[in-house]
């Protein structure tokens, strides 16, 4: 059974349906197990096609759209659907297309998901830190705001990312966070002294979602790394030596 975590926010908001799908309740095996959606892995490509299904079926939307995603800056506007081997090169989709479930792929990085419930605008986004730093958040919301939603009345809600108390990162990756984010500085903080920098990511990301001054963001509290039954990671997948990695996906629909 599909087992998908939502947000508040978003939850309460008619005409929208939405979820943080873990990696439960799909036909994935080995690594993959068990809702791999994401079709840049080694999987089973007919494998992740049902997965895929499952989610739409879940958010009773007629198709569910993903990127290719390359930590860019880059939001599309979408009105239908794409084969999976055309997926466009880009970070974030928005659309007003009722059934059409816009996606974010995600194995540590934040995805976000966006709702103005009035304008009946919807969109999701793939935030890694660079893309983050790099204004996807902004670059979103602008192009929401392109078909018709206003920024103070829009809810967003950041997803599973990879938690601050693992998140180890270097100081040349400080230094280029700080260097393009002064505002950033509060999300490094060192866990004992002497120890290496860790970063908030979505700390960070939720902060850059207030800036940007939407009506309402939040989130969700699973660190994906530590969370190994409910969702994929990168970074654990790199510390045990394994060859890939699954994709969760976090969706929203117009119902």
């Amino acid at each position: 059974m599909l087992a998908p975590v939502t947000a508040p926010s978003l939850a309460a908001l008619p005409g929208i349906a939405h979820g943080f799908f873990t990696r439960l309740g799909g036909v994935s095996t080995g690594i993959y197990d068990a809702l791999n959606c994401g079709a840049g892995s080694s999987d089973d490509p007919a494998a992740v096609s049902e997965n895929r299904r499952r989610v739409a079926r879940h958010l009773r939307a007629h198709d569910v759209l993903t990127l290719h995603q390359i930590h860019s800056a880059t939001a599309i506007v979408v009105d239908k659907p794409w084969a999976v081997e055309g997926r466009p090169k880009a970070d974030a989709m928005v659309t007003r297309t009722p059934g059409l479930a816009v996606g974010a792929l995600s194995a540590d990085c934040a995805p976000v998901l966006f709702a103005d419930p009035e304008a009946r605008v919807v969109a999701a986004a793939h935030a890694g830190w660079r893309g983050a730093v790099g204004g996807i958040l902004e670059a979103t919301i602008e192009a929401m705001i392109t078909q018709g939603a206003r920024c103070e009345a829009i809810h967003a809600a950041v997803g599973p990312t990879i938690g601050r108390d693992i998140y180890e990162v270097g100081p040349d990756f400080q230094a280029q966070v700080l260097g393009l984010d002064p505002g950033a500085e509060g999300f490094f903080h060192e866990p004992r002294p002497g120890a290496r920098v860790h970063f908030d990511l979505p700390a960070y990301v939720a902060d850059r979602l207030r800036r940007a001054q939407v009506a309402v963001a939040d989130g969700t509290p699973h660190c994906t790394y530590e969370s190994h039954q409910l969702f994929y990671s990168f970074r654990r997948s790199q510390a045990r030596k394994e060859p890939d990695y699954g994709r969760q996906i976090s969706a929203i629909v117009l119902t």
